[in-house]
């Protein structure tokens, strides 16, 4: 009977550093790349964004050809005429022009992406030139009556038609233009965001819902009125029904109507995007809906309302047609925007630019600088006002509260050291 043979297993001895490597083993990640192995292609640099020398003279080369085809097609061949016209045409050949180079040299993708470029560039650079055409234009006739003092603190009460420029200004008109849409502003903007409240929150329950449906109808209806239909509507139901007098107050109840549907839509897209669980936390609370809007919803969209604010004043600064039916026109400055006739910026550039004479002209162009300057000045107040507090706004107070609160430490511990000694 042979005894059973016991078999160990030995561990494996570290290769040896003089020991050839195995065919089998893995190469080291240390190890130097042999001479059959390929190189490691080179890493290009990828650019994101700027402009490349190609890419310029690429669009140089195209408005130029463009522009010469232009000329030739225009004043040699074709039996065309106006300016523009010959605009209109060297932007469409260069377009063109710019999409064939750009395929010469570039993939489809890229020519696509390039074109979309400048065709965004091109219709800036156009609103920007149509603006600065306008403002250029305005200031250029109106700048011989703005550049004096007077024209911004004298009224046209002593101002006759052959008057030297250095007579009469548009205090006036300004003082009934701030009045007017100060007044309509304080009507149509807590009106509009009541509305646009009520069409958000009460079109969620179905009861709500029937009477959600005819107030957007009204709304939109509104959106749409003309403008000499408004001041109709007032003249007929307050002036000529009611026997109120042409006035401030009449004219700022015609550019109510006008510029509270405008706050009631642009009020309303801006509260459906307060977030659902702000609200939901707010009920979680116990508030109440009218609580969750005066506390969670408003301040959360007071930006956007804001904006809204700034839309329906930039809709009621401008007209001239309702003012005209229930404002009437008057030389003279008028403080009470509630009895007698009051001017405003836009009648007065309408009763003024329409005369032969060129001083009154001017008048009237740099009562449109006024105008502008004004319109300003009001949408620039309302975006601060109207500015989100950032966390960072926030943190600058805190240290100032701490410091007050550490100031105060020492005065209340000897106050309070006093009480126990007089009560002891």
């Amino acid at each position: 009977m042979s005894a059973p043979v016991t078999t160990r297993s030995v561990p494996d001895a570290p290769p040896s550093a003089d020991a050839p490597p195995s065919a089998d083993a893995p190469p080291s990640a240390d190890a130097p790349p042999t001479a059959d192995a390929p190189p490691a292609p080179e890493q290009q640099r990828i650019r994101l964004g700027g402009v490349t020398r190609e890419e310029v003279l690429t669009l140089a080369g195209a408005g130029a050809g463009s522009l010469a085809l232009d000329w030739l097609l225009y004043e040699r061949i074709l039996p065309f005429s106006g300016a523009f016209g010959f605009l209109l045409c060297w932007y469409l050949l260069f377009l063109v022009l710019y999409t064939i180079a750009g395929r010469l040299q570039w993939d489809a993708l890229t020519v696509r992406e390039r074109l979309a470029t400048a065709l965004a560039w091109s219709s800036g650079l156009l609103v920007l030139g149509v603006i600065a055409d306008q403002i250029g234009y305005v200031l250029v006739r109106g700048l011989d009556a703005a550049r004096h003092l007077n024209f911004f603190t004298e009224s046209m009460r002593s101002t006759a038609a052959l008057s030297p420029i250095t007579s009469g200004g548009c205090l006036h008109a300004v003082v009934g233009s701030l009045e007017q849409l100060g007044m309509a502003t304080l009507f149509s903007v807590p009106l509009g965001i009541l509305t646009a409240v009520f069409l958000v929150e009460a079109g969620n329950t179905r009861r709500g819902a029937r009477l959600v449906k005819p107030v957007r109808v009204l709304v939109e209806a509104m959106t749409a009125l003309p403008s000499i239909v408004a001041g109709l509507f007032v003249l007929g139901v307050v002036i000529l029904t009611l026997g109120v007098e042409k006035s401030g107050f009449a004219a700022s109840l015609a550019l109510t109507v006008m510029m509270m549907p405008i706050v009631t839509r642009a009020a309303e897209v801006v509260v459906r995007l307060v977030p659902g669980t702000l609200k939901e936390a707010s009920y979680a609370l116990g508030a109440s809906q009218w609580r969750t809007v005066w506390h969670v919803v408003l301040p959360t969209a007071r930006p956007g309302l804001t904006t809204a604010v700034v839309l329906g004043m930039a809709r009621g600064v401008g007209e001239t047609s309702p003012v005209l039916l229930t404002a009437g026109f008057t030389a003279r400055l008028n403080l009470d925007a509630f009895h007698g006739n009051q001017a405003s910026l836009p009648l007065f550039i309408w009763n003024y630019v329409k005369q032969p004479y060129p001083d009154m002209v001017a008048r009237a162009f740099a009562g449109g600088l006024t105008l502008m300057a004004v319109v300003l000045i009001l949408f620039v107040t309302a975006r601060v006002l109207g500015r989100h507090r950032t966390p960072g706004d926030r943190r600058t107070r805190r240290p100032l509260r701490r410091a007050r609160t550490a100031a105060a430490a020492p005065t209340a511990a000897l106050v309070a050291n006093s009480t126990v000694r007089a009560a002891s």
